[in-house]
């Protein structure tokens, strides 16, 4: 299984613009949004090329491939003009391994503030905008960064899980982590 993940575009036409072409190129099934997809939020600028519903029409065309979460940015709004479902606060992906991926965004849940999980398992975020690929007891703990507002230094990036590896990715190409989970 090779999933393609993403977070925090916050409405951003370019940034979705280069994600989609990263997804295409990556030959990944699923396409996993982590929250704040359509709106900048309020504590942020308004992003370069700020286009809610271009945004929108373009992650349609995918509808059949997105597992989406709700982020904090995220509103019954927002879902009226996506054609995938997005107003969850989580999800779960089950691994050929027994392993379990906890989707969410990163507001109510986090590394620091987890759902019960099991041996293994991974908690998937965004929220932070900063990548993250690592083990913290028994779990392991993995955030895409984000693909418009990055922080701390880091450039836009997304995620990638081939086969048992978590990979945190810029849009050049370096990777900024990475993580094998077996």
């Amino acid at each position: 299984m090779k999933l393609f993940f993403a977070s925090d575009l916050h409405g951003s036409l370019p940034a979705t613009e280069k994600a989609l072409e990263k997804f295409k190129q990556s030959g990944a099934e699923t396409l996993v949004l982590l929250g704040d997809v359509l709106n900048h939020g309020p504590r942020n600028p308004i992003p370069d090329g700020y286009n809610p519903p271009q945004v929108a029409e373009l992650l349609n065309q995918y509808a059949d491939k997105i597992i989406a979460v709700r982020g904090n940015c995220d509103s019954e709004v927002d879902q009226m003009l996506l054609s995938f479902p997005m107003m969850s606060d989580y999800a779960w992906i089950l691994l050929a391994s027994g392993q379990r991926l906890f989707l969410t965004h990163g507001h109510l849940y986090n590394a620091q503030k987890r759902p019960a999980l099991k041996q293994g398992d991974v908690i998937v975020h965004g929220h932070t905008h900063i990548p993250v690929a690592e083990k913290e007891g028994e779990q392991f703990i993995y955030n895409p960064g984000s693909v418009t507002f990055p922080r701390n230094g880091f450039a836009a990036s997304y995620g990638l899980m081939e086969g048992e590896t978590l990979k945190v990715v810029t849009f050049e190409g370096e990777v900024l982590a990475s993580i094998n989970m077996g």
